[in-house]
């Protein structure tokens, strides 16, 4: 079943705001912000829309995280706010984390076919699972905090954006899931071959 005229002209305002925002990054890395607290905010707020790693994966958790039961789906923006912070202190207070970028990869790959296979988890296992997704997102985004930058700022920025790309995929899931699970498979699928091809590269 293909979507129809109507279908693809929504589906393409639903994801207007996230490519605007993802063009904009190219503009407003981190790195470029000058350390004053407007700029370390908002360099909190682009970070995660700068790495398709981490783009991938919070949309695919969030595209995953409709089908779960009720406890998980409302604890999730909790677990990503929760495992954003616990991974940058981890890297502010200089404890690292091995395999950090290899573990970003996998977690890209493993919420892909989380989403093609539409499986449900329970609450207990999948809240783990994503939390410890989010641990190594959180670890690197802490580990990229400019020096002078608010931390607090910072860490206000990334976690609004992580949560904001996570709710805006169950909006989106919900939305193809009405009109055919094929949609979310396809793109679960083309999610866990990036995370492959991540882990390769």
């Amino acid at each position: 079943m293909f979507m129809s005229g109507l279908h693809v002209r929504r589906c393409a305002w639903v994801m207007l705001p996230l490519a605007l925002l993802y063009t904009g990054a190219a503009v407003a890395h981190p790195g470029h912000m000058p350390h004053s607290h407007a700029g370390s905010f908002v360099a909190g707020l682009m970070h995660p829309l700068t790495g398709l790693d981490h783009l991938l994966a919070m949309a695919a958790i969030g595209l995953w995280s409709f089908r779960q039961a009720g406890a998980l789906r409302r604890a999730m923006p909790l677990l990503i706010a929760l495992g954003m912070l616990a991974g940058a202190s981890l890297a502010w207070m200089g404890i690292p984390l091995m395999g950090v970028e290899f573990g970003i990869a996998s977690s890209v790959l493993l919420a892909g076919v989380l989403l093609a296979s539409l499986v449900r988890l329970p609450s207990a296992l999948g809240g783990m699972l994503v939390f410890a997704f989010i641990l190594l997102h959180g670890h690197a985004h802490g580990s990229e905090l400019a020096p002078g930058a608010s931390a607090l700022l910072y860490a206000m920025g990334f976690v609004a954006t992580s949560v904001a790309i996570t709710l805006g995929g169950r909006v989106l899931g919900e939305w193809l899931a009405r009109r055919d699970n094929r949609w979310l498979r396809g793109i679960g699928a083309a999610i866990a071959a990036a995370g492959g091809a991540l882990m390769m590269g």
